[in-house]
């Protein structure tokens, strides 16, 4: 199994090279992919220095599966010439709402990966991606009829730059110095900030409809969703407060089992002090975390969660990684 990375340097890239050597998958021959200014730098994966190669002129007939982690405009770039040798499972959002391209996350919907047609598949939004592994196990006894969803997410969605930003903001106002932004419309230390990528014409940001339109196909396209999408100064994992109505009744004891007995759920959902899990705790962690489990008594068959993940992990290279693993178990390779 020879498998690629492009956009190795990157944060991403970086952290699927520390999922692949913790899953230990075989891989004979490891590529590392990037802009041409990394090309001939050299990065160690299990204990051996792997140069870089340029994109540009990489081949890509040398591969099985090429991970592409280098954001939307690569990927519309080279993905599909990629895949006319490769498999591709691609991190951007660029293919995400391709009807021929199986948008996954295993545990959700991996029977999807039967219909690959163009030789890629999609990685979800990382805001998407710990949703839906909440909402699968309830959605199947409960039926879930509508989703509220605000998000409390960190700057490593944004990539590496916008956590560089944070860290140098908040040395200059805690020395009281001007702070001016870079990467955010606003200052992210010390803040939040309710605007994540660029606004539609109906008031939603971009984020907030990917969110929308990613659960809809990934766990189902009845399912009425609204977002607001918010960035915090913290530099790793996402939080969501989801408020769900059902179709059918429930019991916060079944609610509970059904998520604990779920592949890449935890439940902590202690009602003391302390007992719920902060992006602090996910950071680093492979598990989507629920904390906050309660009824909605506002609405008939409602029901409030407190769901964590590290984003960088379930929201993108762990994601992309278990995909991999998937197709390797299942032998669902397209053309």
């Amino acid at each position: 199994m020879n498998i690629a990375i492009v956009g190795a340097t990157g944060n991403v890239g970086r952290k699927t090279l520390e999922v692949l050597e913790k899953k230990e998958l075989s891989i004979d021959n490891l590529y590392l992919v990037a802009s041409s200014k990394s090309a001939g730098k050299k990065i160690s994966f299990k204990g051996k220095e792997h140069e870089i190669f340029d994109l540009e002129n990489f081949d890509f007939s040398k591969v099985k599966i090429a991970f592409f982690a280098a954001g939307g405009k690569i990927s519309e770039k080279f993905a599909e010439k990629a895949a006319k040798h490769c498999l591709v499972i691609d991190n951007s959002s660029f293919y995400r709402m391709d009807q021929d391209v199986p948008l996954i996350v295993p545990q959700v919907n991996s029977d999807d990966l039967k219909n690959i047609k163009k030789n890629i598949i999609a990685n979800p939004n990382c805001s998407t991606a710990q949703l839906v592994i909440a909402l699968k196990p309830l959605h199947d006894l409960f039926v879930i009829k509508r989703i509220v969803v605000s998000t409390y997410q960190s700057v490593s969605g944004g990539g590496k730059a916008p956590m560089d930003e944070l860290i140098e903001q908040t040395k200059l106002v805690l020395d009281g110095k001007l702070v001016t932004s870079k990467n955010f419309t606003k200052q992210i230390a010390f803040n939040a900030i309710p605007h994540i990528d660029i606004f539609s014409d109906d008031g939603y940001t971009k984020e907030e409809l990917k969110m929308t339109n990613e659960t809809k196909k990934i766990l189902d396209r009845k399912i009425d969703l609204t977002a607001t999408c918010v960035r915090l100064p913290i530099s790793v994992s996402h939080s969501e407060s989801v408020n769900l109505q059902f179709e059918k009744s429930f019991s916060i004891e079944k609610v509970k089992d059904a998520l604990n007995n779920f592949d890449g759920c935890k439940v902590i959902d202690e009602r003391v002090d302390g007992g719920y899990v902060t992006p602090l705790e996910a950071e680093g962690k492979d598990e989507t975390f629920i904390s906050r489990i309660r009824e909605d008594k506002t609405i008939k068959n409602g029901l409030n969660l407190w769901i964590v993940s590290d984003n960088l992990l379930r929201g993108a290279a762990l994601n992309a990684v278990e995909i991999a693993e998937t197709l390797i178990k299942n032998n669902f390779y397209g053309k």
